[in-house]
């Protein structure tokens, strides 16, 4: 046990004190929030961009009139014809031209929006929504409707689901099922590629260097290959707490950087109503939060985390003690990554419905556990499926390791061989 430990420390400490390391665990939670502040921080400066373009408006029907609107857009209305509007534009700075012929208040229709340049999506879906407007109101207008009859017909009906399964009830937001569902999912893929690959690509390295034949005098294979998998793993844990802990702190700087003004429908709000829209926001996300079973869902993780990457860990590793080289690897890849993309794709439909066949059977599989059930924790998982899941995650665990354990102790004192899936097999039933 105590070579094992020694193995331990020496992958782990081999690795963070590499440039690579520090540099990767320092820049990606400080590139990754900030990627985003930048982008959500150009996409107001262009939403307030676009909302102050100037646009030309011919209208033939002399039913709209724009002078009274709020809002920063510049509309300017023109006289003439259809032609000599579009000179007129083409002749000047405006951003658009906005043609309204003569129609039917029943059916709509024929109205046109020239630009020199390609269309601004969020200018034309703001003077469509203005157009629909005025025509309502002024179909309102024809059947002798008022505005304040009319909100009193419109009713808004929003549900909050209530689970009383366990007595009082809680509140569950599904829109933060899955997004909890789908980013577990994804940072576990993700992970099992990264951090198997480093196993992989360390025994591979040891073994070309003709290191591992003086380790294995003084260690017996598995072993060197058990302490590999958990030195790393040790390394794969130290790295997401890190970034855990930068990404939130940086996306709380980035957050109170962009402030208010990064809300989308703060446009055209007073102080008063942003402030009141902010309350409202804030309670409602205090609530959401509240609800989240944090403890729950980091315990989950990190377990299926752990138990995914040592099952692959160990395969990795003996397909790096069976080939000689990267690329002899590949052909030995297919089998290790079907069942991680398959469980990864399968998420889409586990978190429509968590309880549907396909989502039992995936987490129920050692090899898209640690996936699948990613997809359902954020629902009430039934007890005896969450502990019999982990008791198959920590049993595929223990047999693949054993099953690699018997290819490493033979593929890693082999050079020169031409390794193939019926000489793997021979060499798990050798003695």
């Amino acid at each position: 046990m105590n070579k094992i430990f020694l193995i331990i420390q020496r992958e782990f400490s081999s690795r963070v004190k590499k440039k690579s390391f520090l540099l990767t665990t320092l820049l990606v939670p400080i590139l990754f929030p900030s990627i985003i502040g930048l982008i959500v921080y150009f996409s107001q400066n262009e939403r307030d961009k676009a909302a102050a373009e100037t646009i030309y408006v011919l209208d033939e029907s002399g039913n709209f009139n724009f002078n009274n609107e709020e809002g920063v857009t510049k509309y300017v209305e023109i006289e003439g014809t259809l032609e000599s509007a579009r000179t007129a534009f083409l002749e000047s700075d405006a951003y658009a031209l906005l043609y309204i012929p003569e129609y039917d208040f029943e059916s709509p229709d024929g109205f046109e929006f020239f630009t020199q340049s390609s269309a601004k999506d969020p200018v034309v879906s703001a003077v469509e929504n203005r157009l629909e407007s005025m025509v309502k109101n002024q179909r309102l207008a024809n059947y002798q409707i008022d505005e304040a009859t009319l909100k009193k017909l419109n009713v808004n009906v929003s549900l909050s689901p209530l689970n009383i399964s366990e007595g009082e009830g809680t509140r569950s937001n599904a829109k933060i099922n899955i997004a909890i569902g789908y980013l577990t999912g994804f940072l576990i893929y993700m992970f099992m590629f990264a951090y198997g690959g480093q196993v992989m690509q360390g025994v591979i390295e040891e073994k070309s260097n003709k290191i591992v034949e003086i380790i294995i005098s003084t260690v017996r294979p598995f072993q060197l290959m058990l302490g590999k998998i958990l030195g790393i793993a040790l390394v794969g844990l130290t790295q997401v707490t890190i970034w855990i802990v930068l990404m939130w702190a940086v996306w709380t700087g980035v957050m109170f950087f962009l402030g208010p003004d990064s809300m989308p429908d703060a446009g055209g709000m007073n102080s008063a109503q942003i402030a009141e829209a902010a309350s409202s926001q804030s309670n409602e996300i205090l609530q959401v939060i509240e609800s989240i079973p944090f403890v729950k869902i980091i315990l989950l993780f990190i377990f299926y985390f752990l138990g995914g990457y040592l099952l692959y860990g160990a395969l990795f590793a003996a397909v790096g003690s069976a080939v000689d080289s990267p690329s002899e690897a590949q052909q030995f890849m297919l089998p290790i990554m079907l069942p991680l993309i398959v469980g990864f794709v399968g998420m889409s439909t586990i978190l429509d419905n968590p309880d549907s066949s396909l989502g039992f059977w995936l987490s129920m599989i050692p090899f898209t556990s640690p996936i699948a059930m990613m997809g359902r924790i954020g629902y009430d998982v039934p007890l005896w499926q969450l502990l019999l899941s982990m008791a198959l995650l920590i049993a595929g665990f223990i047999g693949t390791t054993w099953l690699a354990g018997r290819i490493y102790r033979i593929g890693i004192l082999m050079h020169g061989t031409k390794v193939n899936y019926k000489v793997l097999a021979k060499w798990l039933t050798m003695k």
